[in-house]
């Protein structure tokens, strides 16, 4: 009987430890159809020039990525991204201008970099891309182009308005203040001066 028990709280044992083991699964094509990407853009609120040295100066841009399933939610994907920046053409049915910089390369390959892009706040990859050339005050056009690992391509293009350039209010200058009131002076000539009354001793 003790013999029967020990082997039951054995077996129980045994099996609690089986169900916390996490085994690998596999994305079955039903999945990958269901929740895999099927859209990607550039978050237009997120995606800005940006100063992520805090010196002052512009850096780059910090542009955050969004892969989306068929149902519009945000998913991951693997592949590689090619950003590139461009001048801003306004009026243009093309806003791309001149390309200004070579093209950044971005890579969601492996379990590092998906690791060192994923952002769970925003559910996006954020991507910091130095450049040099850019200005405050001046609007770009970035463009993304994913290749997925799995085949197929994505591309998206965002206008960036770029940081307007602080003006200082005019400096209005107070009213002189109000002359002091003066009263007018009265001039009398001596000649007409008043001459007192002889006196009545005199002649």
């Amino acid at each position: 009987m003790k013999r029967a028990i020990a082997c039951l709280w054995i077996l129980v044992g045994l099996t609690g430890c089986a169900s916390g083991v996490s085994e690998s699964v596999t994305r079955t094509p039903v999945d990958q159809a269901l929740f895999g990407p099927s859209a990607m853009r550039l978050h237009p609120v997120f995606t800005q020039l940006d100063d992520w040295t805090g010196d002052g100066q512009l850096d780059g841009i910090e542009a955050v990525l969004e892969m989306q399933d068929q149902f519009g939610d945000p998913t991951k994907a693997a592949g590689r991204v090619i950003f590139e920046l461009y001048e801003y053409k306004p009026y243009s049915p093309d806003p791309r201008g001149r390309r200004l910089v070579a093209p950044w390369e971005g890579r969601l390959d492996s379990i590092e970099d998906q690791r060192a892009r994923w952002n769970r706040v925003n559910r996006a990859y954020i991507f910091q891309l130095a450049c040099d050339v850019i200005r405050p005050g001046t609007a770009y056009v970035l463009t993304a182009t994913f290749e997925l690992s799995s085949g197929g391509r994505f591309f998206d293009q965002l206008i960036l308005q770029g940081e307007k350039p602080t003006v200082s209010p005019p400096v209005i200058a107070p009213p002189p203040p109000p002359a002091p009131e003066t009263r007018p002076t009265t001039h009398r000539d001596p000649t007409s001066a008043h001459t007192p009354p002889p006196r009545a001793d005199q002649p």
